[in-house]
């Protein structure tokens, strides 16, 4: 059940991301698509058992699904996941980069959700 709310939740906060951005809140777009990749990896961790309560754990699980798809585009996707999520803080990004940003969250969403065994 929890699995299945972060799952949901992926794909929700990155269509949010969209419209802040489509109102011209850069700052949370950036969050958006970071929560948007977090919550997904968080599904994936949640469904195997493994921890994820940290940004270390979340790079954790990301190591251990490069291993297991051997698709080393994981690492790098979720690395520009996280840039967004620095943006919120630091707010340096421009609307151009972080929709761009967005789609490689859409990407990244896209290469987990067959990892995901529904429930």
């Amino acid at each position: 059940m929890v699995a299945h709310t972060y799952h949901t939740a992926s794909r929700q906060l990155l269509a949010q991301g969209r419209t802040e951005l489509d109102a011209g809140d850069v700052r949370q777009a950036s969050e958006k698509g970071w929560g948007a990749a977090a919550q997904m990896v968080k599904a994936l961790a949640e469904q195997r058992g493994w921890p994820h309560r940290s940004h270390a754990a979340l790079y954790d699980v990301i190591s251990y699904l490069v291993s297991e798809t051997r698709d080393h585009e994981i690492r790098r996707l979720f690395g520009v996941a996280n840039a967004l999520h620095i943006n919120f803080y630091e707010n340096w990004n421009n609307a151009e980069n972080v929709s761009n940003d967005l789609d490689d969250v859409e990407r990244f969403l896209d290469k987990l959700e067959p990892l995901f065994a529904a429930e």
